[in-house]
Order: C-alpha cells, then structure tokens, then sequence
C-alpha cells in the first residue's frame, strides 16, 4: 500500500477567483488614491477658492473688543478700507502657511486695505507670542465663547472675509488665503463698484 501526500499547488477555482478579486479592488483602490492625491496636487490656491456665505452682498455683523496687545478695535471704524477678517489658531497649519501671505498684502495694501484677524479656539498669549515671532502688525481679537466665529457661520480656520469699504461681506474665502488672490478679490470688487 503506498500512501503519498499530495500538496496541490494549484488551488481551487473559487479560491483563485476571490484572489483575482481583492487584486482588482486593490488595484482600483489604488488608482482612487493616487487621483485623490493628484487633485489636491494640482487645485487652485485656497485663495481662489471663494465659498457661498449667506452674509455675501450683507453688512459685516459689527466686530468690537480688545485686541491681545491691547488696542480697542470696532468693525465699524474700518470703513473707508477693504478688511480682510481673517479667523486663525496658531496650532493650525494651514493658518501658520498663510501668516507671511497677510503679511505682505497688509504690507502691499497702502492704506487701501487692512486685516484684521479673529482667534478660533486658541490661547490669547500663544497668540500675541505667535505675532511676536513671525510679525504682523494687525489688530488680533480674542473670541473665547466662539460668537463671533458663530455670527459669520466660520466652520474652521483659516477662514477669512473680504468686507468692502462701505461695510458690505464681498467674500467668503475657505482655507489659505495668497497676497495674490486677496489682490484679485479687492481688484474685482472695485470693478463692480465702477460698474
């Protein structure tokens, strides 16, 4: 009597077919991730990326208090300038990205435009220390119950909006904001305007 044990190497129909399978799906996942990953390479700039607002073509609700180094700071008495109302943490990327952009529009801007900047859900001194270090010479104040952030419907920072000189929300910009497209924002609005 001979007695073999015989490993197969060829496996069975339905398991060679479920094999096949989870390629395909691997393969398909794949190629869902590498699209993904090719679209957030090749987007427009946040500052492009204006969003709908129910305050757009509104009056700015009126924005008051005590900046962190300590000048008293009104909404209202920005009028006459375009204001970029910037709600920023400093423990948000993002945020820490788009500082030398504000920067340099609120350098770039001559008296035309002002930033004027909200914190969401952050620490007064974290803040005064993070302007401290990396510049920016903008009222900055503090929203520790969240209203302000609540009475312009901001989700999450960065977040920021384009008020025209006569009080008026021109934009809603989500995410990073660039020198460039804040530019282009304030130049289109005063193109309306001349319409």
């Amino acid at each position: 009597m001979i007695t073999e044990a015989i490993d197969s190497p060829i496996e069975p129909d339905g398991k060679r077919q479920s094999t096949r399978t989870v390629r395909w799906i691997a393969v398909g996942l794949a190629v869902a991730v590498l699209a993904f990953v090719a679209l957030l390479a090749t987007r427009q700039p946040a500052a492009t990326r204006v969003a709908d607002s129910p305050l757009v073509g509104r009056a700015a609700p009126e924005i008051s208090g005590r900046a962190v180094d300590g000048r008293a700071v009104r909404l209202s008495g920005m009028r006459g300038r375009y204001v970029v109302l910037n709600f920023f943490a400093t423990w948000c990327v993002p945020c820490q990205r788009e500082h030398p952009e504000l920067r340099e529009f609120s350098d770039d801007a001559e008296g035309k435009a002002e930033v004027l900047a909200v914190i969401f859900d952050d620490e007064p001194a974290r803040v005064k220390q993070f302007f401290d270090e990396r510049g920016g010479d903008w009222p900055v104040l503090d929203d520790p119950t969240g209203k302000v952030a609540l009475d312009y419907g901001v989700r999450g920072p960065p977040e920021s909006f384009l008020i025209a000189p006569d009080g008026v929300v021109v934009s809603r910009i989500v995410g990073e904001v660039t020198t460039e497209g804040l530019t282009s924002l304030v130049a289109q609005s005063e193109a309306r305007f001349r319409e």
